[in-house]
């Protein structure tokens, strides 16, 4: 599959804005919370220290990222409000993408530090990944490529009604 959009991403190194757009700060997930929530920044909800918001280069259809809105790389420097925000939030997001898209499994969790496989390493996240039986078959693995089989908006609009408060 030719993706040559991604090579800005891969170069950036970002993740999360436009490719070859540059962050407004050192941090993409701070410009986020800083704008107005919609689909041009794909924040689904926010509360009062996290916010949930959709992955702009997902792993599968339906990719959800919980990100705390302090500005914390280290895990452990959670606070437990914080803590429960996050843990609230991926729960519902497990439930809405139950839900809306049908998924038949998850995987959840935190990609602490870059060799761990964090992105973007110096603002936690934490991901909530639908999955479906036979999903990604062999691709990932024999071509390197992942299929996403509808775009961000049309995911965004079909989850956005059950993160409105």
């Amino acid at each position: 599959m030719w993706a040559p959009w991604r090579r800005d991403y891969v170069v950036s190194g970002s993740g999360v804005g436009e490719p070859g757009e540059k962050a407004k700060s050192a941090c993409v997930f701070c410009d986020l919370v800083a704008g107005e929530d919609g689909p041009e920044n794909l924040v689904l909800q926010r509360s009062e220290r996290s916010y949930v918001v959709m992955n702009r280069y997902p792993y599968a259809n339906g990719h959800l990222m919980v990100v705390p809105i302090r500005h914390l790389g280290d895990y452990e420097g959670l606070d437990e409000q914080e803590g429960r925000e996050i843990f609230a939030f991926s729960q519902k997001c497990v439930r809405v993408l139950k839900k809306r898209l049908n998924a038949d499994g998850f995987n959840v969790g935190f990609n602490l530090g870059r060799s761990a496989g964090a992105g973007i390493a110096g603002h936690l996240h934490m991901h909530v990944v639908p999955r479906w039986e036979g999903d990604h078959n062999l691709m990932p693995v024999l071509g390197g490529v992942r299929v996403i089989p509808e775009s961000l908006e049309t995911a965004y609009n079909q989850l956005r009604p059950d993160f409105e408060v």
